[in-house]
């Protein structure tokens, strides 16, 4: 049974730690693995370590081949994100500083061992929450994370938008990152947006712009500056947020986040399909109401589409993305960074060549350490006073 049993497990393994170096396939929740091969890996290196340590005692012959061979390739996938970090981590400062200027230059290295290994504990802090209304939406919330430190001075205030494919997702998502840039001396404001189908865009832009001005308008109060907003989203809220700040207009909108995003809401439906992960059709479908050759929709799409928006004039853009993402093509964070190069627009595109969707779900992984230095970097430049 050994014989058997053992070079399996050893064969699952190594396809599973495959997945730090390919896309993962389209059955629904295998891309929750590849987080955590590639966000994880690191820490579970000792699996393939010691199965191949017991497959060298109790096999033999071939299947004991097979199983070192798998091992060894285990290990050296689970291995692939820390070495692929620590080169990036290398030149991400210098990139940071020469797309956003000296500023960016913030203190610490991109790459701590130590945190990948032995993760310290979040700061927690208190923690206010406010609501706002519209006369479209009625009442909406809001978390608002206070800024920690002396309260000498107005903070500058980070405006979260959630993914969940437009119709799911909560503000509450990863309310643990949410305090740590609170605990750094940012106020954070976590919103919610009314969701698709029962509501369709620009229901959702409307929602965040109406946060927008609630915040500045009670700004003293909440001991933000309202002169000094940056806008930030994951996935579906990537796209809201980009959408919203690129056609505000708004010089109070000092830059935009944006984690795996599409941003032209055309490309994302060309390459979309319903047999995909997430049914990106009938999603896309829900969401702007049908396809984009539908004369009656052309104006939705481009509306919600900022990379359709772009011009010198927007704000300076972080956009975060891994290769293997299999929920939202890389090629859609590829073709932004494009236009805004184009344009000569301040930009920076961070791409993880292990990383999957929802990486940043591990704060202290590779691809979370790097996204983490690129937006305090970021946030420093974008929001010094000017």
């Amino acid at each position: 049974m050994v014989q058997t049993l053992l070079p399996s497990v050893t064969l699952m393994l190594a396809l599973a730690s495959s997945l730090t170096w390919r896309p993962a396939p389209p059955w629904a929740g295998v891309w929750k693995l590849a987080i955590a091969m590639g966000e994880f890996g690191h820490a579970l290196v000792w699996v393939p370590l010691g199965l191949a340590g017991l497959s060298w005692q109790l096999l033999a012959g071939w299947p004991r081949g097979l199983a070192l061979v798998c091992c060894a390739i285990s290990a050296a996938a689970l291995l692939r994100p820390i070495v692929m970090a620590h080169r990036i981590a290398r030149r991400l400062p210098h990139g940071l500083r020469a797309a956003f200027g000296e500023a960016a230059a913030g203190p610490g290295a991109p790459l701590s061992w130590r945190r990948l290994f032995w993760p310290p504990r979040l700061p927690r802090g208190p923690v206010s929450t406010e609501n706002f209304g519209t006369p479209e939406s009625g009442d909406l919330w809001l978390d608002f994370f206070r800024g920690q430190g002396d309260g000498a001075s107005p903070r500058p205030c980070l405006v979260v938008v959630h993914g969940g494919g437009w119709d799911g997702g909560e503000r509450s998502q990863l309310s643990d990152w949410n305090h740590r840039w609170a605990a750094r001396g940012y106020a954070v404001a976590a919103v919610s947006y009314r969701l698709a189908p029962r509501h369709r865009w620009p229901a959702q832009r409307d929602d965040v712009s109406a946060a927008v001005a609630w915040l500045k308008k009670h700004a003293a109060r909440l001991g933000l500056d309202p002169t000094r907003l940056v806008l930030c989203g994951r996935s579906a809220g990537g796209q809201i947020a980009t959408a919203v700040a690129y056609g505000a207009n708004d010089p109070a909108i000092r830059g935009v986040i944006s984690f795996y995003a599409p941003q032209d809401m055309a490309f994302a439906w060309s390459v979309s399909r319903e047999d995909d992960t997430l049914n990106s059709i009938n999603l896309m479908r829900q969401y702007l109401g049908g396809g984009p050759d539908t004369p009656a929709l052309r104006a939705v799409y481009d509306s919600a589409s900022a990379q359709q928006m772009v011009s010198p004039t927007v704000p300076p853009t972080l956009l975060i993305h891994g290769q293997p993402d299999t929920l939202v093509w890389v090629r859609h964070s590829e073709r932004m960074a494009g236009r805004l190069r184009e344009a000569g627009v301040p930009h920076y595109f961070l791409s993880l060549p292990w990383a999957t969707h929802g990486f940043d779900f591990n704060a202290h992984g590779p691809g979370g350490q790097l996204a983490d230095f690129a937006i305090d970097s970021f946030l420093r430049s974008a929001t010094t006073s000017r």
